[in-house]
């Protein structure tokens, strides 16, 4: 059994930004026919027995009361237009409409769609990939943070790049083990996320100085301190001293960065093992028809319904 398992606003946002195609009755509508055109791009290259979309639900309690400005102040999404569409809405209102209207598209097809409250999708990507799903899991998203997550049987598709990223890239890259990269951005820090890492501190610099980091087994936060200890205090480098002063900053980034259950509650849990076991999907292009006529989209100038369920012909 291949799971295909999309980050949904990842790989929505990216469509939303890139894509200019209007529907007829003037409303910008490209995030939702890319996002379909992206999903149905994947399902014809990897042929996956399943497919999960999973949409953000808020936002995780547990990492507000640890960081209050997680996430907090982000840009605001911006369009990337030529000249010719400048007069389009670049508006909130259109984004979200465009959210709806790809889960009510998708809602005709036999890709499964999970949302929980309060739960980012980051945790439930982690939680299935981990916990639930015993067979090949292929992960689409730009986001580094699942970078922690690939293993033999889970990789990772970079729209981006462009490429399949699986253990053996990341080593390359960053000379850091999947199993240990988690530990590693926790001293790092991420900027997209407001998690401020020590500064002067990189990726290459902590490979370097911490081989360890470089092998298949876990490396904890509390060993790289204990080695940062070792080292006789007239031979410490900058990096250890930054690391024995702020091992609290770090300890505090890995309860942000690990993506397990320690920032999933027990309803979270329930839920997200329920809605795996009882989604029901369907082929119904008929009334996909209907809606994105509705919608008034060319078809299939635009997008192409006949195309896109055949791109799913493997999935059950």
């Amino acid at each position: 059994m291949k799971t295909l398992l999309v980050d949904a606003m990842n790989i929505f946002i990216r469509s939303y930004v890139v894509n200019p195609t209007m529907s007829d009755h003037g409303h910008q509508f490209g995030g939702a026919l890319g996002f379909l055109k992206s999903v149905g791009s994947y399902s014809r290259r990897f042929n996956p027995d399943q497919i999960i979309v999973i949409w953000e639900g808020g936002g995780s309690p547990r990492r507000k009361a640890l960081l209050p400005e997680y996430k907090a102040g982000r840009k605001p999404i911006r369009l990337n237009r030529s000249e010719i569409y400048e007069d389009i809405p670049d508006s909130r209102e259109n984004f979200n409409y465009q959210v709806a209207a790809t889960t009510k598209l998708l809602s005709f097809t036999p890709i499964k769609q999970m949302y929980v409250s309060d739960c980012e999708a980051d945790d439930i990507i982690g939680y299935l990939s981990k916990h639930v799903l015993e067979d090949e899991v292929i992960i689409a998203s730009s986001d580094k943070d699942f970078y922690q997550l690939l293993t033999d049987k889970i990789c990772m598709y970079s729209p981006t790049r462009k490429k399949m990223i699986t253990v053996e890239d990341v080593l390359e890259e960053h000379c850091i083990h999947p199993e240990n990269f988690a530990t590693a951005r926790s001293f790092v820090g991420d900027n997209s996320d407001n998690i401020d890492g020590l500064r002067g501190v990189g990726l290459k610099t902590l490979a370097k100085r911490f081989p360890m980091l470089n092998n298949s087994e876990f490396v904890s936060i509390d060993d790289i301190i204990s080695k940062c200890r070792d080292v006789p205090s007239g031979s410490r480098l900058k990096i250890h001293n930054s690391i024995l002063e702020k091992n609290d900053l770090v300890k505090r980034n890995w309860k942000l960065m690990y993506l397990d259950i320690c920032n999933l509650s027990a309803d979270h849990v329930q839920k997200i093992e329920e809605r795996f076991q009882y989604i029901e999907t369907k082929r119904d292009k008929l009334n996909m028809i209907r809606q994105l006529i509705e919608e008034g989209i060319n078809m299939p100038r635009s997008f192409d319904p006949h195309k896109f369920f055949l791109d799913l012909s493997t999935v059950k």
